[in-house]
């Protein structure tokens, strides 16, 4: 979960850029912060690094890791 105490600094949109779903190791997109789909845990990338691989944090089962962007700065 993504906490902010003032609230002026950021702007909504519905953006379909929000929509997407990246696999481990994609180049970042768009720099910000992206969130697992399956767990929730949050990291920060910056544009064209790689998104964290799928040995990053392990999830029961084998679910595969996926990243999806929530806040894009």
């Amino acid at each position: 979960m993504i906490y902010y105490k003032h609230g002026k600094y950021l702007n909504q949109t519905n953006d379909a850029k929000f929509d997407a779903i990246y696999e481990p190791g994609t180049a970042t997109p768009y720099s910000g912060i992206y969130h697992c789909i399956v767990c929730q845990k949050e990291i920060t990338s910056v544009h064209t690094h790689p998104l964290p691989p799928q040995n990053h944090h392990q999830h029961p089962a084998g679910q595969p890791i996926r990243w999806q962007m929530v806040v894009w700065g």
